[in-house]
């Protein structure tokens, strides 16, 4: 059989991006992660080089100075970048989700301003919906943003707090969900979304805006998790997304479709890597005569892992084309995002324990693994969140009839 996680029907185009990527993560990734990782270093000599190869226009279109190129082959990449270091797939992440908003839900203006600057790297994107009282329950959002004038002059002011920002200082353009006053009953159709361009770094980066600082977490090392504070930040009503006030619930979950996929693939990286270096180590690790490859405790765990690992991939995969289509896939994105995040924490933690003693110490990659893994786990949303958005398709798919 050909190795795992092979993908049928790719054109010419898309194999060499991939054969280019899957080179440039085995030379130029994978010897550096351990060290890196390990100092929170950020892979900047890495991001360069993705922007080198045009990685961050992959999905922009070419009249905008992209690649053009459809969000199977993006998360194709994604899961390639995750194999070697699932960090580097974070810088390119929110970045994606951005361009794909602007790209979907932007105005003519606002697309030309910024696809061309995203498609270089010049303009890197950040994502923000969360915020330090709630996580799932979007509609509860409390920042705020109150308009100030009317017409082409007028502004918002926005104050509040956001949380979890993936690139919150490395990134100078912010997708930001707050809620504004548009007089609907539904909560939901209350909140707006903007397009805040401000410098990169941390403190006060403009008036109003401050990025305190990395937050230290237990892995996913090495990208920039911060909050975002709003303090009387003005920013001019040209910026809202779209125009559209009010749209922002609905753009948000757009891109988070496109996330959802995204962190499947990132699993499926993991989950790959993980069992590269089970195979390979239980090749070479030898008991009672023999490598532990050849003991049928040993053999039967590879074939479950394969087995996972190959099931995630294609569900990734078939979320990936529905998206392409154009047609709903957020039943598809959720099956994808729930399996395949489950299956890489199965899948590395059984690598960690055909590694044995050796996979507790930080001298082996899978270590790093077992501390990426869990946050797929919450990432783009819980499974239990994946599990609600599952079964409310499902039954609005299987209605009772009568």
């Amino acid at each position: 059989m050909a190795r795992l996680a092979q993908t049928a029907g790719l054109t010419d185009v898309q194999q060499e991006i991939l054969a280019t990527v899957r080179d440039f993560v085995d030379k130029e990734i994978i010897p550096h992660a351990q060290r890196l990782e390990h100092d929170d270093a950020y892979p900047q000599d890495i991001v360069d080089g993705m922007k080198e190869m045009g990685l961050f226009g992959l999905t922009i279109p070419e009249e905008y100075g992209g690649l053009g190129e459809s969000l199977l082959t993006y998360a194709l990449v994604v899961e390639q970048i995750a194999r070697g270091w699932m960090s580097v797939s974070g810088v390119i992440n929110t970045h994606f989700i951005v361009a794909h908003m602007v790209r979907q839900h932007g105005t003519d203006e606002q697309k030309r301003s910024l696809l061309p600057r995203m498609a270089t790297g010049d303009v890197r994107g950040s994502f923000s919906m969360s915020e330090p009282d709630l996580g799932s329950d979007v509609a509860a959002i409390k920042t705020r943003a109150k308009r100030d004038g009317s017409g082409d002059d007028a502004e918002y002011v926005i104050d509040g707090a956001k949380m979890w920002l993936t690139n919150g200082g490395s990134s100078n353009l912010i997708a930001l969900l707050v809620k504004t006053d548009e007089g609907a009953e539904k909560p939901h159709q209350n909140l707006t979304a903007f397009l805040v361009e401000k410098p990169t770094g941390f403190g006060e980066v403009a008036p109003g805006l401050t990025i305190p600082g990395k937050i230290d977490k237990m892995g996913y090392k090495g990208v920039d998790t911060t909050e975002a504070v709003f303090d009387g930040y003005r920013i001019g009503a040209d910026k809202v997304l779209g125009k559209a006030p009010g749209k922002g619930f609905a753009q948000m979950m757009d891109g988070v479709e496109v996330g959802r996929v995204n962190v499947a693939a990132r699993a499926c990286g993991i989950a790959i890597r993980a069992f590269e270096l089970a195979v390979d180590y239980a090749q070479q690790r030898r008991t009672f005569g023999k490598p532990i490859a050849q003991h049928q405790a040993i053999a039967f765990k590879l074939a479950e892992m394969a087995t996972k690992v190959e099931a995630a991939h294609l569900m990734m995969v078939n979320a990936a084309r529905l998206k392409d289509s154009g047609e709903r896939n957020d039943v598809e994105a959720g099956m994808a995002k729930l399996l395949a995040s489950e299956y890489c924490a199965e899948v590395t933690q059984d690598s960690f324990r055909i590694h044995g003693g050796y996979g507790y110490s930080k001298e082996y990659e899978i270590e790093r693994l077992m501390r990426e893994a869990p946050f797929l786990l919450i990432g783009e949303g819980t499974s239990e969140i994946q599990k609600t958005i599952i079964s409310r398709g499902l039954l609005r798919e299987y209605r009772a009839k009568g």
